[in-house]
């Protein structure tokens, strides 16, 4: 998925014309350079059984399948047909990338791995965005042995990265490579990709992949993992590409690329679309990526602000995270008169986990008895009532809301009569002249630093107050977003104020398995340890009963819930969101398991009749449409397909 360099030809005039290699002996078709780009022409030496053009014919044969699109089963689940290209989206955000890579360390960020990833890169396979089932992507077709053990599939011989390399069975065994290099600092892509023996190059087309156990995520995992190009990694180690490709982005081949000097580091990046894309005609693709240039701008730590851009006409969409915001503030000229539209977006998006995560590791929330106090004292309903306008429901689990919740998980009222309770038990019986706790016989104050951006001091104040109240002191220190998560990847924290995004199918293990426990850089940021959860763990991998997994999931958020090393916070299934309205859109807005902002740069357009009306309505103050305040085509999907 990627975008024309007319922008960076001077990048590509360096490079001479360079003609691409025939390599190996293979008689090649004559390359061509389509603006300034050197691409080759079509392949016509490797045979149609070893994955070239004309493979279809033998798929079957072979033991590939495929999955073949149709408007009547399809619909605009992949893109709606009126739906124009051109025009540039201006976001804002609140923080910078730590880095442009998605893959290595700091590379988790959501702005990483849901819009650089999704607009600049591609894999083996894509999911249906209504149903979930395999589609192609960067391979036409794939074969899942009868053991699952291996999977193999054929590379569509048109893909190309976006210096115009094709696309071939190397670059699967490169970012396999890559992927295990410990030196990218990303240990849980170890424990991941561990799970398969090095993937095979079985022709320039066909690659395979062995597991080294059945697992029923291998074959999710290996197709949907993003692909990066051996012709650029063959050079490098781990730790030459981590510098290399900190702010600026190895070629991909999705429909957009990031130029370096569309790059103002820690201030904006711009978004490019490439016309020269090679899948933009394909039908899972023709009516996505319809933005010539998205522009993500940052604001940091200044919410306030970015909200006033928004309003001010110099950022195109908002989501309101704040509900006294939605409440109280949305109430103005423009979306009164319909030149804003704002609704709340029901979908069927994992809920994620949020609210304050313990360093179990550390003094004092090394004692479960504390961090069972601390969320006796958190009074989150209180919060919910008189802050958040009742907007929110109680989360209870890493799972909240979904079919994997245990349901028996302890739902930590508020309690202060207990949670006094547990802070004598735990020594804490007596407090100083400052009115601080004193841990008998250690005389420790019970005195903890909690880091976070100015933006969430609006959350965090309420519950440093709760706790005062009861003799703990909970002193708040404000830092960039940046600066927080690197302490915590380096556990350099005692408490952090984190949220997780969901996963439509869970991954426990990159969170709670033992063996990430003592390790930087992962998700298991609690210190996390428990035999059985790593039993669990082994059996949720082989697993092919999904009645089974829940099961297992449920047993692991069981005992999650018992250690408790998150105070969790408060969840919703719907985002509230804002536009200037001159969009047009697929009738249900954002998908059914995404729902988030960036699903608007897959699948929105510029309407440019919605662009002149908007126009003609704010010079003379003409009134446009008012939407309905909820959106929920997802909800009233799943209960007529139930």
């Amino acid at each position: 998925m990627n975008t024309k360099y007319w922008k960076i030809l001077f990048i590509f005039l360096l490079m001479s014309f360079i003609t691409i290699g025939c390599g190996g002996g293979e008689k090649k078709s004559k390359t061509i350079s389509v603006s300034k780009v050197v691409v080759e022409d079509r392949d016509t030496s490797t045979p149609a059984k070893e994955g070239g053009y004309g493979f279809e014919k033998y798929a079957e044969e072979l033991g590939f399948q495929t999955y073949v699109w149709s408007e009547e089963k399809d619909g605009t689940f992949f893109g709606d047909p009126t739906a124009k290209k051109g025009g540039k989206i201006h976001y804002i955000h609140s923080l910078f990338p730590r880095t442009l890579r998605v893959i290595g360390q700091n590379s988790s960020q959501v702005i990483n791995s849901r819009t650089i990833t999704a607009l600049c890169y591609e894999t083996l396979l894509g999911q249906h965005p209504a149903t979930l089932e395999f589609v192609p992507g960067l391979a036409s077709h794939w074969s899942i042995s009868e053991d699952k053990m291996t999977f193999k599939y054929r590379i569509n011989p048109d893909a190309r990265w976006s210096d115009g390399m094709p696309v071939i069975a190397d670059d699967i065994v490169a970012t396999w490579d890559l992927r295990m290099d410990e030196t990218i600092l990303m240990p849980s892509e170890q424990l991941t990709f561990s799970k398969y023996e090095r993937p095979v190059a079985e022709s320039k087309y066909i690659v395979s992949v062995k597991a080294i156990e059945v697992n029923w995520r291998n074959f999710l995992y290996i197709s949907t993992m993003a692909v990066h190009p051996n012709h650029i990694l063959k050079d490098l180690d781990g730790t030459a590409y981590l510098e290399e490709y900190t702010f600026s982005l190895i070629p991909g081949t999705g429909p957009y690329i990031i130029p370096e000097n569309m790059i103002r580091n820690q201030e904006s990046y711009t978004l490019i679309r490439r016309d020269d894309y090679w899948a933009k005609d394909d039908p899972f693709n023709r009516f996505k990526y319809n933005f010539d240039e998205i522009k993500i701008s940052v604001v940091k730590d200044n919410d306030a602000l970015q909200y006033e851009k928004f309003k001010k006409g110099e950022q195109d969409i908002f989501t309101v995270s704040r509900a006294r915001r939605w409440v109280e503030e949305t109430d103005f000229e423009a979306t009164q008169k319909g030149w804003i539209k704002k609704q709340r977006v029901f979908s069927e998006r994992p809920a994620g986990t949020s609210g304050y995560f313990f360093n179990m590791r550390k003094w004092p929330f090394d004692d479960k008895r504390v961090r069972y106090a601390f969320c006796y004292l958190y009074n989150r309903e209180k919060m919910n009532k008189e802050m958040y306008y009742n907007e929110y429901d109680m989360m209870n689990s890493m799972y909240a809301g979904s079919m994997y919740e245990n349901p028996n998980n302890n739902q930590f009222n508020h309690n202060p009569e207990k949670a006094v309770e547990l802070l004598k038990e735990a020594g804490y019986r007596t407090r100083n002249d400052d009115g601080w706790l004193v841990h008998e016989p250690t005389s420790k104050v019970l005195s903890f630093q909690l880091d976070l951006p100015k933006t969430y001091e609006y959350m965090a104040t309420p519950v440093q107050q709760m706790l005062k109240d009861y003799g703990i002191d909970m002193q708040i220190k404000f830092v960039d977003y940046n600066t927080m998560i690197k302490n915590v990847n380096e556990r350099n924290f005692t408490i952090a104020m984190l949220a997780y995004s969901g996963l439509v199918y869970p991954n426990p293990e990159t969170s709670y398995r033992s063996t990430l426990a003592d390790k930087n850089d992962n998700n298991n940021v609690w210190g996390f340890k428990s035999e059985r959860v790593d039993e669990l763990l082994d059996e949720y991998d082989t697993c092919f009963d999904q009645k089974r997994r829940v099961e297992i999931i449920q047993e692991i958020d069981g005992i999650v819930s018992e250690v408790h090393p998150t105070a969790f916070s408060i969840a919703r299934n719907y985002i509230r969101t804002m536009w200037w309205d001159k969009f047009g859109y697929p009738e249900w807005k954002l998908s059914r398991y995404v729902g988030e902002y960036w699903d608007i740069f897959y699948y929105w357009w510029i309407d440019e009749d919605k662009v002149a009306r908007l126009n003609n309505a704010k010079e003379s103050g003409k009134q446009l449409d008012v939407l309905s305040l909820d959106m929920t085509y997802w909800p009233e999907f799943l209960k007529a397909n139930q």
